[in-house]
């Protein structure tokens, strides 16, 4: 199985490949939120966010510990390794935090982004997960 390192490595040579894919489809538009949630995705919202002191928990320096309650809930290369699962663990556990932070602070309702920006940056999320998730089954 690969380490961190190796992951990393993967997951940011084939940034390039999917914007240039992206590009070649003629989504010029997307490619910005794609690829903020491809960087997203590899550098923060590793599926390796189960094991407490991996280096993708570790890059959230001071905010780490919100990562600790996840490690509990899930065993490491159980659900949060799962190809779609994981990802939507993680996006979810995430957004609870943050609509528990945003609602204790009474912060005003916000409209989502569009979907034409949203959709790009989730599938850029999800692509590091799934090259992680196949190195690790290699």
């Amino acid at each position: 199985m690969p380490g961190h390192k190796t992951h990393l490595a993967a997951e940011l040579a084939c940034l390039p490949l999917c914007l240039g894919a992206g590009y070649g489809l003629g989504l010029r538009e997307e490619l910005l939120p794609l690829g903020l949630g491809y960087l997203a995705g590899s550098l923060f919202l590793s599926p390796d966010l189960d094991l407490y002191h991996s280096r993708p928990a570790r890059r959230w320096r001071l905010f780490r510990a919100l990562w600790w309650p996840y490690t509990r809930l899930f065993r490491h290369r159980g659900l949060s390794h799962h190809p779609l699962l994981g990802p939507l663990t993680r996006f979810l556990y995430l957004s609870l935090w943050a609509l528990g932070v945003w609602t204790l602070a009474g912060l005003p309702r916000v409209e989502p982004p569009p979907v034409a920006l949203a959709l790009p940056f989730l599938a850029g999320l999800l692509l590091p997960q799934l090259l992680h998730v196949l190195l690790d089954r290699l």
